[in-house]
């Protein structure tokens, strides 16, 4: 029998509601065009800006304390109104109480003003829809260690079902940025370093919300994460091969592969043209090479830190006018900047052309997504929930798919009957399980007082469910952030009695300088936070067998800890099920399959690195300071052992045709377990400089004790593309080394050659590797 994963490789469908779709050559596209011919520049201008109601001291987003409020949202919103800010994400509320407010302001909009046009509700919804009570999925950086694209898409899915239910028709997610630095705070909140396993999970997580009806915004839009030293905001320097081979990638695959509806652009600058009034990002590769025909919008205030960070404006006016221009069509999550429009198109400063083109965008995103026709004369729900079983049951595999098992020394899996003691300042705390983006700790920790709103076992309680309670104990041993050793004496004492020791470490997700990693939360070095390792090396000087596990948002240098712990387990926030997930590693109820994402470093002076390096990039004999890092991406150990054999790769292929690789897999174990087949390859002589290793395709297999299958993955030669000296992106002959294996390093290789002319790469070229087992 064949299982066959089948991969869409040509642009999806709107997936807007029921009735609707895009309006180009159908009606509704005369009737948008006949709604804008109605429209006076205030109404046109309301089309394009959000309102955010929100009160002070609630810090969700950069020098949100500059911003002062325009106005009261009824008389902001009398023309009417483009978006509506986080109506459930800003404040814990109930959700029913607040959809029969949300379903009241939108018929005042249908009865109350002129055109009677509702507005589009948008929140977050990256780690899950970011409200009270609702389910908390493992963060992006999870989705990237469990290689599993189609679970990502059911977890998109039912986010989508929950926004929808409650009026909300866009999400902003997911984030597509590469990682290139780990010091970068934002780490957590993006998929992988690799852009192909960026751009295929981070697709699918499109897929899934936009199935439902609610439109997906990729971000951010580009650049973002190759800030210098990785702090956040800092100038991008990367060239641009860098953006178009590395950078670009994952938002083209979500454009012409995912349909994606809405994009959000970056705060970067690049090479000293900040990205929202950068035309040639927003519209020449966005709209004219890419095709994409849906919405811009603002990451919150950029429009106005033209003027205010950026200084290529002399105040919010002008910079409205180099985004509108450059092609932002709605500001969020105000109109600090977008309001002044009025003045400049009156005074000639901006062509009313370019409000028309946005508005239009505008228009025709609300007719997808149904609003033009919407009465809300209906009900509004009154009652959702949130965390189903059916969430939870979704975040429980996602979180055991995505942990990584770095090393064991035969400790694990634990048997029954050990005494188990759980030591560290993320055994027992609910917010170490979830990223910056959740509502807990991006909204909930400035609530003090308030119920977290849904069950959230922490490490301690899962393993004293997992082992028995009279089985564990307990100790702190010190803060996350923190140079308080006194915990540690009883840390060392209760390790001491124990028959090993789980020691649970690493980050506490906040925002700007509130956590250790998070928006806004860099690192200039790779040490774990505070007094951590010192408590490490406190319970390993015991003797006790360590079992170290590590809940954190970046890799951090932990190569001391590699040679002298019994075990190493790497959990990237793995949300709310994630305590039962390491219970699971812990006594062997879940076999381990996550592989790492990104490569787990050596020091911070090695950084920025990644395995996408050309030869030169690791250093070796021509530098005394080699970049070697410590667990290479793609890496991670299970309970059983598997076997590759019967590599084929045929001698030759065409420049524009796809490369067909067959390899046997066995599990050779004793118990059934996942392995994730990864394909690399490396173009060995280019007319540029090119990565020691590439992924090229990649997938998970489920294997019984004894089993084994033949994988077949059909790779276009797109996949070995790049940007040539003239930086036109190009399929060129030569020889090519293919490998497979269980991480980056080569399990077993082949050779082959792509014969035939250079050939230039076109939209319509395929850009997934398919796959089948058998």
């Amino acid at each position: 029998m064949t299982e066959v994963h089948t991969v869409l490789v040509g642009p999806a469908p709107a997936q807007a509601g029921p009735d609707h779709g895009r309006p180009d050559g159908h009606a509704g596209e005369a009737r948008i065009r006949e709604l804008l011919a109605r429209m006076t520049i205030e109404e046109k201008i309301a089309q394009l800006v959000g309102f955010w109601e929100k009160e002070d001291g609630e810090a969700v987003a950069p020098l949100q304390g500059e911003f002062a409020d325009a106005a009261r949202l009824e008389e902001f919103s009398r023309h009417g109104l483009g978006h509506l800010t986080r109506v459930y994400g800003t404040r814990p509320v109930d959700a029913a109480s607040r959809a029969a407010w949300l379903w009241r302001f939108q018929r005042d909009l249908v009865t109350g003003t002129r055109l009677g046009i509702p507005a589009i509700v948008h929140e977050e919804c990256l780690t899950g829809l970011s409200a009270w009570k609702a389910a908390t999925f493992p963060t992006p950086l999870a989705w990237g260690a469990a290689f599993d694209p189609d679970l990502v898409t059911e977890m998109a899915a039912a986010i989508g079902s929950s926004m929808r239910a409650l009026g909300i028709h866009q999400g902003l997610a997911p984030v597509l940025d590469v990682i290139r630095d780990p010091r970068w705070g934002r780490v957590d909140e993006c998929i992988a370093e690799d852009p192909y396993l960026v751009g295929t999970i981070g697709t699918s997580y499109v897929r899934g919300l936009q199935s439902q009806g609610v439109h997906a915004t990729v971000k951010h839009f580009a650049g973002y994460s190759a800030s210098r030293a990785g702090r956040n905001f800092a100038p991008v320097h990367a060239g641009p091969r860098e953006l178009a081979d590395v950078l670009l990638p994952p938002f083209e695959m979500a454009v012409l592969d995912g349909g994606v509806r809405s994009v959000m652009h970056s705060y970067a600058e690049i090479d000293g043209v900040p990205v929202a009034a950068d035309p040639t990002l927003l519209t020449d590769v966005l709209r004219d090479r890419w095709g994409f025909d849906g919405t811009v919008v603002a990451d919150y205030y950029g429009v106005a830190f033209l003027n205010l960070l950026h200084h290529v404006a002399r105040d919010h006016a002008e910079a409205a006018g180099q985004a509108l221009a450059a092609g932002v069509d709605v500001e969020l999550p105000t109109g600090d900047a977008y309001l002044t429009l009025r003045d400049t198109v009156r005074s000639g400063a901006v062509d009313e052309a370019l409000v028309d083109r946005a508005v239009l965008r505008v228009l025709r995103q609300k007719w997808e997504l149904g609003l033009l026709d919407a009465t809300f004369a209906e009900e509004p729900p009154r009652a959702v929930d949130l965390d189903s079983p059916e969430h939870r049951a979704l975040a429980r595999r996602l979180a055991e798919e995505s942990l990584v098992l770095v090393a064991n020394r035969d400790v694990l899996p634990l048997p029954a009957g050990r005494r188990v003691a759980v030591v560290g300042p993320n055994a027992d705390r609910p917010g170490a399980l979830f990223g910056c983006y959740s509502f807990l700790n991006h909204v909930l920790v400035q609530h003090p007082g308030v119920e977290t709103g849904f069950e959230v076992p922490t490490v301690l309680d899962a393993t004293r469910a997992e082992f028995g309670a009279d089985l564990v104990t307990f100790a702190t041993g010190c803060e996350v952030d923190t140079d308080d050793r006194s915990g540690f004496a009883e840390a060392v004492a209760v390790a001491s009695a124990a028959d090993v020791a789980v020691l649970v470490v690493g980050d506490h997700a906040g925002l700007f300088g509130r956590g250790t990693v998070g928006e806004g939360c860099d690192r200039d070095d790779l040490e774990l936070p505070g007094v951590q390792r010192e408590l490490v090396e406190a319970v390993l000087a015991t003797g006790t067998p360590v079992v170290l596990v590590l809940l954190t948002g970046r890799p951090y240098a932990v190569g001391w800890a590699l040679s002298r712990c019994a075990a190493v387990v790497q959990a990237f926030f793995p949300g709310e099920e994630g305590a039962g997930a390491i219970a699971g590693v812990l006594s062997g109820r879940v076999n381990p399959s996550g592989r790492l994402p990104v490569t787990l470093p050596g020091p911070a002076g090695a950084q920025p690195y990644s395995y996408l390096h050309p030869t030169l990039g690791e250093g070796g004999e021509v530098t005394n300071l080699p970049a070697t890092p410590v667990a290479p991406f793609g890496h991670g150990l299970s309970y059983t052992t598997f076997g590759y054999a019967e590599l084929t790769v045929p001698g030759t292929v065409p420049t524009d045709g796809a490369l067909r690789v067959t390899v046997r897999v066995a599990n050779t174990g004793a118990v059934a377990g996942d392995e994730v087949v990864q394909l690399y390859g490396r173009d060995l002589v280019a007319s540029v400089t090119r990565p020691v290793a590439q992924l090229l395709g990649y997938r998970r297999v489920r294997l019984e004790p004894g089993e084994a299958v033949t994988v077949e993955l059909t790779v276009p030669t797109t996949r070995l593309a790049f940007s040539d000296r003239t930086l036109t992106r190009v399929v060129e002959p030569g020889d090519v080394e293919v490998w497979v294996g269980t991480s980056v390093r080569r399990d077993a290789w082949a050779s082959t050659t792509l014969v035939g002319d250079t050939v230039a790469v076109t939209n319509a070229a395929p850009r997934w590797t398919t796959t089948e087992v058998g």
